[in-house]
């Protein structure tokens, strides 16, 4: 029997699908997928099923010092045992075994690990197949061509796990058990995570610390025959066209100048022509940045292009490559998408042009080609919007690579008035080239009418503006992921999952994004104290060292040996700063936590966590002082910047995955509840026959509201209401309740309220809508989802109750932990 290793599931259920020619089933085994047909058996992993971990005895953080790990033992152990134990099985009955993870240094390891598990029950012959599509000729040309496995680049991999593994673990201890912030709040920090964190807090010290500049710029309005244009004033400023005026009085008097002129005279007119060269071919990097343009995270981003590599419909994404390899054959690519729609007519236009000649990046490489489609189309219907959407990026930044270069007019206008000059320019564009096939770049065009020298235009407003020098802007992701990538910070493997984990940690919020106080706080102890923690020529360092190992000029052990040295020179400059270190840590992460000052002692109020759990504002105070004020019980709250005019008390948003909302200032929240009134609208359905009680909207403190019983808490009856907007009972009235309709208004259009009907009713019906008897039933899982859950074991709600978050991630590409997890608690609900 022969077995075949991916990556992952849905990638063992193609490439069965491709070598059985669509004749392969599937069988259960330990709980995993095997896909089977003729002597073949195709399994899929989940990523990494075996893990580097320190000895049981390094667990306890208490008993252990930080420094100590650095030279600790790392031993290898099952992180997926029912994979693992399937694979064992399985390897037990194999005459031989084919590897075929993706080609890159993970992927390598991976296989690795694969190999191993193998070798521990037979020496059977082992093979590696490469491919960088999973379409039905790359597959079969792949598994037609074996090779052997590359362990120098599986080297390369292990050694990152390694280097990762000492770098976070000792450094997470140290800084966490300096700050006393253990448990679940424990201050996380990692090699590659931390340079970028600074790189982030770098450009917010630049913000803060910028001081603007007052300058001011005059605008003129000409016209000739009709036609009107713009004209900015500047003058010579050493050689070079300003246009900023630093001088208020020199502005004015340029102002009344021009001002007092009915007409201006061209001085200058310049024509010229420019081409505008078609984008270079996809590399991960310059894929994010179209991406985010359209408004995708990075994360999101890769997420979903790795979910159309393993469908088959695009190459894999994580690449360097900007230069197609010359098996490419341009116009046979195109020839597939000339009967397709909405491709077809460009790809016969783009067919049509004298030539097929692709651009060229700057970056060669022989493992990936840039990203690109393979020719295999998908079913639009099979596809969401967001993988449409991000397939027709690639479709057509192919085409644009393909495509002729664009051709602009450009028109240059000087005029002058009253010794002023005033300058336009005009584009147009002559021919359109790639921007026909590609248009999310602009090609916008200014117009200037055709002018000639000597003329006299009329000047029909003038106006001057005053303005301020602005501070740089905050890094978007992608173009933090460009920065990562110019100083060798990451891999294109890891910088968008490194982005993902500063925010789950919460360093950085919002897009772009923004570092917390922890954020800063960190940056600034590792600087003051042991600046290698953040240094980006040391990742970038360890990043070419393992580049080394792939490449066969350096070993493992040369390179993990060298990053020990790193981390021991590092702890040498923390030995003897600890307390100076928690202090500072502490005092950032209460700042963190602080909304403002308690109203009744005036100590600082805190973001706290009950011993249950849950979130609320307490009073720094405490004991002395017990002042509280309650939170929503859905969410992670987040301190803002906004500051509430009444009370001096900072807005907290409550970060709950797809729900998240701004809880608002929590004392305008409290103290509304305790104005407002219960409003009783009908008997309590349990116990208003038997004790009277009664049904009434109720508004709670922590701003959430009800139709609650009178009688809480002796009956604790309740229907939920809406966070937002204004309650308006209605007169008309249930039949089977005898309760009011209610209407919600919101505020933009109270002429058209939401109708609530009546809330038992309501709440009914929401029951019955949300009632979760099938996984499709979730919101967010699609028959597609549902079909990759099934496949990794996941089959019905009781199963994804059940299930481990990080595992389900890691199986099904494009679901992440948590969203697997907002899927359990909407279990719960």
């Amino acid at each position: 029997m022969q077995l075949i290793i991916t990556e992952k599931d849905n990638a063992a259920r193609r490439i069965a699908e491709i070598l059985s020619d669509g004749g392969a089933d599937a069988e259960r085994r330990n709980g995993v997928n095997v896909y089977k047909w003729g002597g073949k058996r195709c399994v899929g992993l989940s990523g990494h099923v075996v893990g580097v971990d320190f000895p049981p005895e390094y667990n306890d953080w208490r008993d252990v010092q930080p420094a100590e790990l650095i030279d600790a033992d790392i031993v290898k152990s099952p992180t997926k045992e029912n994979i693992v134990a399937a694979l064992r099985s399985l390897a037990r009955e194999a005459d031989e075994a084919v590897i075929a993870t993706d080609y890159d240094r993970e992927g390598e390891l991976i296989g690795k690990e694969a190999y191993e598990l193998i070798r521990e029950e037979t020496d059977v012959p082992i093979q590696r197949v490469r491919f960088s599509s999973i379409t039905e000729n790359e597959v079969k040309q792949a598994f037609g061509n074996p090779d052997d496995l590359d362990f120098d680049l599986a080297a390369a991999g292990e050694a990152r796990q390694i280097i990762d593994l000492i770098w976070g673990a000792a450094l997470t201890r140290f800084l966490s058990l300096s700050a006393r912030q253990l448990g679940d709040d424990f201050i996380s920090v990692g090699r590659v995570q931390s340079p970028t964190l600074k790189l982030i807090v770098d450009r917010e010290r630049e913000i803060e610390a910028f001081d603007p500049e007052d300058y001011w710029e005059i605008v003129a309005d000409l016209a000739k025959n009709g036609s009107g244009f713009e004209a900015q004033y500047f003058y010579d400023d050493d050689g070079s066209e300003a246009e900023r005026i630093w001088d208020e009085a020199e502005a004015d008097r340029v102002f009344e100048g021009i001002s007092g002129q009915e007409s201006a005279t061209v001085t200058s007119v310049r024509r010229r022509t420019r081409t505008d060269a078609p984008p270079a071919p996809f590399n991960t990097t310059a894929f994010i940045q179209a991406a985010g343009s359209l408004g995708y995270s990075a994360q999101r981003a890769m997420s979903i292009a790795e979910e159309l590599y393993t469908a088959g419909y695009v190459t894999y994404p994580r690449t360097d490559n900007t230069v197609y390899p010359d098996d490419l054959d341009p116009e046979e690519l195109l020839d597939a998408f000339v009967s397709t729609s909405p491709f077809g007519d460009d790809a016969m236009a783009l067919l049509e042009q004298d030539s097929v000649e692709p651009t060229r990046g700057e970056t060669e490489s022989t493992d990936h080609p840039p990203i690109h489609p393979t020719g295999e189309f998908p079913d639009r219907n099979n596809l969401s919007e967001d993988e449409w959407e991000v397939y027709e990026l690639i479709v057509r930044r192919f085409f644009a690579t393909v495509a002729e270069p664009a051709t602009w007019e450009h028109l240059r206008v000087v005029a002058e008035a009253d010794g002023a000059q005033l300058k336009a320019n005009g584009k147009r564009l002559l021919e359109a080239g790639y921007h026909e096939v590609y248009p999310y770049s602009s090609a916008s065009e200014t117009h200037v009418p055709d002018v000639e020298e000597g003329e006299q235009l009329r000047i029909d407003d003038v106006e001057m503006e005053a303005k301020q020098t602005q501070p740089p802007r905050r890094y978007g992701q992608s173009r933090l992921i460009s920065k990562m990538e110019d100083l060798g910070i990451g891999t294109k493997s890891t910088r968008h999952g490194t982005l993902e984990k500063l925010y789950d940690r919460g360093y950085i919020d919002g897009d772009p994004p923004q570092p917390t106080a922890l954020a800063k706080a960190v940056v600034d102890a590792a600087e003051a104290f042991a600046d290698l923690i953040v240094s980006e020529e040391m990742t970038a360092q360890l990043e070419a060292d393992m580049t080394a190992i792939a490449n066969g000029e350096a070993t493992l052990d040369d390179v993990t040996d060298e990053s020990r040295e790193m981390l021991e020179r590092v702890f040498a400059e923390l030995h003897d700063s600890r307390e100076e270190v928690g202090e500072h840590l502490q005092e950032s992460l209460k700042a963190d936590r602080t909304i403002g000052s308690c109203p009744e002692c005036g100590d600082d109020l805190l973001i706290r966590r009950s011993r249950h759990g849950s979130y609320f504002v307490g009073c720094d105070g405490y004991p002395d002082c017990r002042y509280t004020l309650p939170l929503p019980s859905t969410g992670e709250p987040l301190v803002l910047d906004e500051v509430c005019e009444d009370h001096d008390t900072k807005h907290v948003k409550m970060l709950a995955g797809s729900d998240t909302f701004v809880h608002g200032c929590p004392r305008c929240q409290a103290e509304a509840a305790d104005e407002s009134e219960d409003e009783v609208i009908g008997e309590c359905p349990e116990c208003g026959e038997e004790h009277g009680g009664e049904l009434a909207i109720k508004h709670l403190r922590s701003g959430s509201r009800l139709v609650g019983c009178t009688r809480y808490p002796d009956c604790d009856y309740s229907l939920p209401l809406p966070r937002r907007g204004d309650i308006e009972v209605q007169e008309q009235r249930c039949e089977e309740h005898d309760l009011p309709h209610i209407h919600i208004l919101d505020g933009a259009d109270d002429d058209d309220p939401w109708e609530l009907g009546c809330p038992i009713c309501n709440y009914e019906e929401y029951q019955a809508r949300n009632a979760v008897e099938d996984l499709e039933d979730l919101s967010g899982v699609g028959s597609k989802t549902a079909e990759k859950l099934s496949a990794a074991g996941v089959e019905s709600p009781d199963d994804l109750a059940a299930a481990e978050p990080d595992a389900v991630a890691e199986q099904v590409q494009g679901v992440s932990a948590d969203q697997v997890r907002e899927w359990q608690t909407d279990l719960e609900a």
